[in-house]
C-alpha cells in the first residue's frame, strides 16, 4: 500500500497491483478503494408533486376523509346516537300504547339506522385509493349509500301502508291514548334534534374543484348549488320525512285522547304520511339516478361548457364532449378539440383545462387535442348529441 498525496492536502490510500507496475508505458493504473470524504453518496429520486402548469390542476389530496366528509361523518354519529335512543323509546311507548302510528315511527327511525349505518360505511370505503381496477377509486360508493337509504325507506313505508290497510278493515283494536301521547311528543322532539343535526345551510366557500357550488369565477357569480354531501342530505330528507309523519302521529294522539271514538286517526295518520315520506325521497332518488346514469350534473349545462372550449384561442371545433359526474360534487369532463394547424397544442391544452378547472369546478378533464379536418363537419361521429 502506498501513500498517495491527493488534491487538497490530503491522503489517500490507493492499491497498485504489480502488474500495473510492469506496464509498458511506465504508467500507473491506479484503481481507488474508498471514495473521498467530501463525496457523497448518490440518493434515491423522490416523487414529487409537479408545478401547477402540469397537467394536474388540483394539488395531490391527501389521505383520510376531506373537511366537508369529516363533517359529514360527524353529523351521521350524532344522529345515529339520538336516532337509537329514540327508537328503543317509541318501541316501548308503541308496545305500551297499542299504537300501530308510534310503532310506524319507530320502524322508520330502524330504517333511518340503517342508512346512516350504510352511509357511514360508504364514507368510510369512499376514502380507499384507486386501484387498476377501480381507476376511479370509491367514491361513488357515496351514492350507493343515499340509494340505499331512499329505497329502504320505500320498503318499509310500503309494509307500514299493509298494516295500516288492515287496520281500516277491522276495528278490533284498542289505543292507550295517554302513553301514545307522550310518545308522539317525545318523537317529534327527537326527529327535530337528528334534523338540527344533519341540517346543512349550504356548500362551505371554496375555491377547489371538489367544492360544493358552480360559479363561473371568471363570468361573475352562478347560481348556487346548495347541495352537501350525498349520504347527509338522504338521511336529512329521511328524517324530514319521520318529522311530518311525527306530528301527524301527535295530531293523532291529541285527537283520540280527547276523542277515543276516533281511533282510526291512528292508521289513517300512518296511511297519509308514510305517502309524504314517500313522496319528499323523489329529489334525492333523481340525483342518485342521475349520477349512475352519466348523466350531465345538475346545474351544468352542455352548451356553456361546449361555448368554452370553443373560445379557446386556436380551437375549431369540439366533439365527443362527455360530462358526468361520481358524486353531486365530484365533476368530470372528456372532449376532443380539433386546432389549427398554426395553433401550439401544449398551450391550447393547457388554457382548456383552467377553463374548466376555473369556470365549472370540474375535478377530472381529459382533452383530445388533434388538427382540425374539413370533413369534420360532415362526420357524424363529430356531431352534437340531440337535446334529450
Amino acid at each position: 500500500m502506498e501513500p498517495l498525496p491527493a488534491t487538497g492536502g490530503s491522503e489517500t490510500t490507493r492499491l497498485v497491483s504489480p502488474r500495473d507496475r510492469g506496464d509498458a508505458g511506465g504508467g500507473l493504473r491506479l484503481k481507488s478503494l474508498f471514495a473521498e470524504p467530501s463525496e457523497a453518496l448518490p440518493e434515491e429520486p423522490k416523487p414529487v408533486e409537479m408545478p401547477f402548469h402540469h397537467c394536474h390542476r388540483d394539488p395531490l389530496p391527501q389521505p383520510g376523509l376531506t373537511p366537508e366528509r369529516l363533517q359529514a361523518q360527524r353529523q351521521l354519529c350524532a344522529a345515529c346516537a339520538v336516532c337509537c335512543v329514540f327508537m328503543a323509546g317509541e318501541v316501548v311507548g308503541g308496545y305500551l300504547a297499542h299504537s300501530l302510528a308510534i310503532m310506524t315511527d319507530a320502524a322508520h327511525l330502524l330504517a333511518d339506522v340503517g342508512s346512516m349505518v350504510g352511509s357511514l360505511f360508504s364514507l368510510w370505503l369512499s376514502t380507499r385509493p384507486a386501484t387498476r381496477t377501480m381507476t376511479f377509486g370509491w367514491h361513488r360508493s357515496e351514492t350507493l349509500g343515499a340509494l340505499a337509504s331512499v329505497v329502504s325507506l320505500w320498503m318499509v313505508t310500503g309494509i307500514l301502508l299493509y298494516l295500516a290497510f288492515i287496520r281500516l278493515l277491522h276495528s278490533d283494536y284498542h289505543i292507550e291514548a295517554g302513553a301514545m301521547l307522550l310518545t308522539a311528543s317525545i318523537a317529534v322532539c327527537a326527529n327535530l334534534l337528528m334534523a338540527f343535526v344533519l341540517h346543512q345551510a349550504g356548500p362551505p366557500h371554496s375555491h377547489g374543484s371538489r367544492g360544493a357550488e358552480y360559479a363561473p369565477l371568471e363570468e361573475g357569480p352562478g347560481e348556487p348549488l346548495p347541495l352537501g354531501n350525498t349520504s347527509v342530505r338522504a338521511a336529512f330528507v329521511h328524517v324530514l320525512g319521520d318529522l311530518l309523519q311525527s306530528f301527524g302521529v301527535l295530531a293523532a294522539s291529541i285527537l283520540i285522547y280527547f276523542k277515543p271514538q276516533y281511533k282510526a286517526a291512528d292508521p289513517i295518520s300512518t296511511f297519509l304520511f308514510s305517502i309524504c315520506a314517500l313522496g319528499s325521497t323523489a329529489p334525492t332518488l333523481r340525483d342518485v339516478l342521475r349520477v349512475l346514469m352519466e348523466g350531465t350534473p345538475r346545474n351544468l349545462g352542455f352548451e356553456p361548457v361546449r361555448d368554452t372550449l370553443l373560445s379557446v384561442p386556436g380551437v375549431r371545433a369540439t366533439h365527443e364532449l362527455h360530462l358526468w359526474s361520481l358524486t353531486l360534487t365530484y365533476h368530470v369532463a372528456s372532449a376532443h378539440l380539433a386546432i389549427d394547424s398554426t395553433a401550439d397544442p401544449e398551450a391550447v391544452l393547457a388554457e382548456a383545462t383552467s377553463r374548466l378547472h376555473s369556470r365549472f369546478g370540474f375535478s377530472s378533464s381529459t382533452l383530445q387535442v388533434e388538427q382540425y379536418q374539413p370533413e369534420m363537419a360532415q362526420c357524424l361521429r363529430c356531431r352534437e348529441p340531440p337535446q334529450a
